[in-house]
């Protein structure tokens, strides 16, 4: 493991407590801290994957009320070691095979602390005019490495549940004429209707919620063989709605769902939205960075068709969380949909620049875009695209190796990076199934070698391994078929 952060090796520079840390104590105790986080890097996968703690473990180490009088940093940093460190799950462990990564790199690390060392505010170009000139710069970087059309225009948000509820507010007012805003969209003529597939991920359904469609107007469309969404079945559920005298109002694609990486087939799904005149989300939120090779820009065919995409830097890029990128076709309807304008908000060239507070929900937005620019310009496009390729090229290893062991069974197509699987040595029912491999998993999760979730498929329990994180290779893959053999193993032929 990395060693301690020892801030005692001399004696403490500036003030101990009670106040802010002077130049001096800062450079000090940053010095001690990045010494710690590089050998975090390097060191992680020493740690336990999942922290072997119960619930209430570390609260119980922490006072219930706030210091009165502040504290050494020398105790705070021990604290953070003794008391916090062993709690934490480390997401950027390389054999962190759980949901999906939400990843760092160093570059990444560097551009978050010069972000926060600068502490703006970009809401408006006035505020920071680089944070809002830089983030125009990498997200039109972006634009053209995944293949985008010139007219979409990018913004980062901080995660695809806000990239999809922004799109759904955009839907909604198009489709109201912008009078939801105004008046309300309660009650007021036949329902909106929002259509997903039922592999869609669930803050789908939050943001529904949230733009006041209401969970009842959410239509759940059906999956083909592969669970990607069946445009058959979207175009009748639109028929029926008509029918009933309801607006179909939105369909959101996902490319790259979140229990197996099915790929919605983009094409087909904007030529039924475009005829009945939908809004078209998609939702990429990982498998979006598959597209920036080449190999794999299929994935997104038909994109140029659709009205606003988004996908997550801080899941395949290698940027700390939290960093979405959203583009929009229709940046006019985006901006009219959230733009609100105070007298204290303008400024003399509102007319001649970006103003990122109309972009999105948030007034205040943090400088993102730094680090991401520190992730683009560090690692280069064909260094992104080596990294994802490994993981691509890891995850079939893996899939191969599921399908040559006879007490496996696959549960779903490979086309990315997750393999969704099951112990099955046959004669069994999904129920006795479901008990079987859920202490099989949990028995895997306790060794601390590898972390892995579960999912369900069709109501088939499995489990799940996403390859993703920034520092995985091959042979964290090996340790994982071995930490899987050796946890069936020890809990014997009846499980």
């Amino acid at each position: 493991m990395s060693d301690p952060i020892n801030p005692a090796a001399s004696a403490p520079v500036g003030p101990a407590s009670g106040s802010a840390l002077d130049a001096e104590g800062f450079r000090r105790y940053g010095h001690d801290v990045i010494d710690w986080v590089a050998d975090y890097l390097r060191d992680v996968s020493r740690y336990p994957v999942l922290p072997p703690v119960a619930p209430g473990d570390i609260r119980r180490r922490l006072p219930a009320v706030a210091p009165e009088h502040g504290e050494p940093m020398e105790a705070i940093l021990r604290d953070y070691q003794e008391i916090i460190l062993p709690g934490v799950t480390h997401w950027n462990h390389p054999r962190f095979f759980a949901y999906f990564p939400a990843n760092n790199s160093g570059p990444s690390i560097l551009g978050e602390i010069l972000s926060a060392a600068l502490g703006v505010n970009g809401m408006v170009w006035q505020s920071c005019p680089a944070a809002t000139e830089l983030e125009e710069v990498v997200m039109d970087w972006l634009r053209q490495l995944l293949d985008l059309p010139a007219p979409f225009r990018g913004v980062i948000q901080d995660t695809a549940s806000t990239a999809t509820l922004c799109a759904l507010l955009c839907a909604r007012e198009r489709a109201t004429g912008f009078d939801g805003n105004r008046a309300g969209c309660f009650g007021r003529g036949a329902p909106l209707r929002v259509y997903a597939s039922t592999e869609a991920h669930s803050s789908v359904e939050k943001g529904v919620r949230i733009a006041g469609f209401g969970s009842e107007n959410l239509v759940s469309v059906s999956t083909d063989a592969s669970l990607a969404m069946d445009p058959g079945d979207l175009e009748a559920r639109i028929q029926g709605d008509l029918a009933q005298g309801r607006r179909p109002c939105c369909v959101i694609a996902t490319v790259g769902t979140t229990s197996s990486t099915a790929l919605d087939p983009l094409g087909p799904i904007a030529e039924i939205a475009a005829r009945h005149g939908l809004w078209m989300h998609v939702d990429a939120a990982l498998a979006g960075s598959a597209a920036l090779l080449p190999e794999k820009r299929h994935i997104l065919a038909g994109v140029e068709r659709v009205d606003s995409f988004s996908f997550n830097p801080h899941k395949w890029l290698f940027t700390n969380f939290d960093c979405s990128a959203f583009f929009c076709r229709h940046p006019e309807t985006l901006i009219r949909t959230f733009a609100i304008n105070p007298e204290y908000l303008k400024t003399a060239v509102d007319e001649q620049v970006t103003n990122y507070r109309d972009w999105g929900i948030a007034l205040g937005r943090r400088f993102r875009a730094l680090k991401l620019w520190f992730v683009l310009r560090q690692f280069g496009a064909e260094g992104l695209r080596a990294r994802v390729r490994e993981h691509l090229a890891l995850a079939q290893e893996f899939r191969a190796w599921v399908e040559s062991r006879p007490e496996f069974e696959l549960l779903a197509p490979v086309p990315l990076n997750t393999v969704c699987f099951r112990y099955n040595p046959g004669g069994l029912g999904d129920e006795e199934l479901e008990r079987r491999n859920t202490r099989l998993l949990a028995a895997i999760n306790a060794s601390g070698r590898i972390f892995m979730t579960h999912t369900k498929l069709r109501g088939r329990y499995c489990l799940r391994v996403s390859i993703g994180q920034t520092q995985t290779h091959r042979a964290d893959i090996q340790e994982a078929q071995e930490t899987i053999l050796t946890a069936l193993a020890s809990l014997g032929p009846g499980l």
